[in-house]
């Protein structure tokens, strides 16, 4: 394979996993409020809920999805409604760094689920299927699954570590429960706008 068809891949992985998102700005969340290692799960919840969704497309199956209009209606709806719950779920997080049971933190099986349930994580997988997949061979298609699994776990973990980094630098209550409100208001008005899109 061409190198310049690898390099093509990791581009279109690095660009769509490392994009602010509501992935993204959940690990960041998690990450300022318990800690990247309280992240992980999350993190790979994410990158295997993705990297499933992307096997699920590759195989068979996008041909058949992409021709029921009424199938992505459905997802963008669930998909808004489980992006509003991250985000009232992060205003509402106490602003306290510290680690406290009471404290909810994301998990792996939202992080699983919020890829399934995200409408960019089907357009990026559909698209990344569209380009880098060959009719006589499957060879392409694993090779872009593993390498966007890899970019996609980094990617993530960057997220983490500068959420991790961010709390050294906010060392009060006031800054973090504006940060909080910030971070989860945009998912609110991005699950807002989503869903306004639909009716």
């Amino acid at each position: 394979m061409p190198i310049s068809v690898l390099i093509s891949m990791f581009i279109f992985s690095l660009t769509m996993s490392i994009s602010p998102g509501p992935i993204n700005i959940t690990i960041l969340s998690t990450s300022l409020m318990h800690g990247f290692r309280k992240t992980l799960p999350f993190i790979s919840g994410a990158t295997i809920g993705f990297s499933l969704l992307l096997i699920f497309l590759g195989f068979g199956f996008s041909q058949t999805i992409s021709q029921s209009p009424v199938f992505f209606k459905i997802l963008e709806c669930a998909g808004a409604l489980f992006i509003f719950y991250l985000g009232q779920k992060i205003i509402f997080s106490k602003p306290q760094i510290e680690l406290v049971k009471n404290i909810s933190v994301a998990s792996f099986t939202e992080g699983f689920l919020l890829q399934w349930l995200n409408p960019k994580a089907w357009i990026a997988c559909l698209s990344g299927i569209s380009l880098f997949t060959s009719p006589v061979s499957y060879f392409p298609l694993i090779l872009f699954i593993l390498i966007y699994f890899i970019t996609c776990y980094l990617c993530f973990i960057v997220w983490g570590v500068s959420g991790h980094k961010l709390a050294k630098i906010l060392t009060n209550t006031h800054q973090l429960r504006l940060l909080n409100m910030l971070m989860g208001g945009s998912l609110v008005m991005l699950s807002i706008f989503m869903l306004i899109q639909l009716f």
